[in-house]
């Protein structure tokens, strides 16, 4: 891992006294390395979108002022960081013209995992049912290559200026807008081949992106979270096609809102299975009991993956297949 940079306002990092008896349970030795992390700089990260130019050629723009360290799990991915000889200086690399004309989106690399593990190809009809801002759904769509039907839907107006904006930027012309709520798909006629549940979430994964995670997280959160998110896994699993693939994705670390609600959608549906997800990453084992609860075996094939395993955001992913 690298050498951790503290962010401005790390000295008044707090934890709430149940926060951190719940993760020490959780964690127990790694606690301690969990919390240096979170009040570290996160490394930017950016995904070429090969809809509109090549890696190589993105690197041959980039490579004079900006180093470039492939992800490990993405072939589109990179970390970068300036050239600049004022260390102290912050560039944005969002101000870029390679931005602004869509040859990349600024994306963390854990986000990158979901589209990956859920393999979109050509010719596909696929959901992602909580879309915006658009990271997952532009990445979707360089994978189509822009053929077949891609319906990128959020429930928050408020959200879907930019994810129009971004779909517009990276030239994604297969993915349909849809502003509803996602428990209601299960209500309709439609079927995918692939469904992309990248729930909302407590976001304990993302403390070092956003040191407020704490000030928000509280067990009644948490609780509301996970009742919301078996709703929404319910919806996607059951629009999906037979011998079809859902992804279930959070950015929070909390085992009720991820292995629990893995564990309770293969409770509610004997036709869903869990399926091990191959990839070159770093990761942690995931949780097969917490509190009073144990959950099914098939839990052990989730990925998760903690802040400290590859120096990125927390994430948890589910790769579940309805059986035919």
């Amino acid at each position: 891992m690298t050498e951790l940079e503290a962010k401005p306002g790390s000295e008044k990092f707090e934890v709430k006294e149940k926060f951190e008896i719940r993760y020490r349970e959780i964690l127990a030795e790694r606690y301690d390395e969990f919390i240096e992390i979170s009040k570290s700089y996160i490394r930017k990260g950016i995904r070429v979108n090969t809809l509109k130019i090549s890696v190589a050629d993105l690197i041959k723009r980039l490579e004079k002022k900006w180093n470039l360290v492939p992800v490990p799990w993405c072939k589109e991915g990179f970390w970068v960081d300036h050239k600049g000889k004022d260390d102290k200086k912050r560039y944005d690399i969002g101000n870029l013209l390679e931005h602004q004309q869509g040859y990349i989106y600024v994306q963390e690399p854990a986000s990158m995992i979901p589209p990956i593990v859920l393999e979109t190809k050509p010719g596909e009809v696929v959901l992602d049912m909580c879309a915006a801002p658009g990271s997952k759904s532009s990445q979707m769509a360089a994978m189509m290559k822009n053929k077949g039907i891609l319906i990128s839907n959020d429930s928050q107006m408020d959200r879907l200026t930019a994810l129009s904006i971004n779909m517009q930027r990276v030239g994604a012309s297969n993915v349909l807008i849809t502003h509803m709520s996602g428990h209601r798909f299960k209500k309709l006629e439609l079927r995918f081949d692939k469904v992309l549940v990248d729930a909302p979430c407590s976001g304990t994964g993302t403390i070092r992106r956003s040191l407020k995670t704490l000030d928000t997280w509280g067990p009644n959160l948490v609780r509301k979270m996970a009742a919301d998110q078996k709703q929404l896994a319910a919806s996607g699993f059951e629009v999906l096609k037979p011998g079809g693939t859902m992804i279930y994705s959070t950015c929070t670390m909390e085992p009720e809102e991820n292995e629990g609600v893995v564990n309770w959608l293969l409770e509610k549906y004997p036709d869903a299975k869990v399926e091990k997800i191959e990839l070159n990453i770093k990761r942690s084992p995931a949780i097969l009991e917490f509190g009073k609860e144990k959950y099914n075996p098939q839990v052990k094939e989730c990925l998760r993956i903690w802040p400290q395993d590859n120096d990125s955001e927390g994430f948890f992913v589910a790769k579940i297949r309805k059986t035919e």
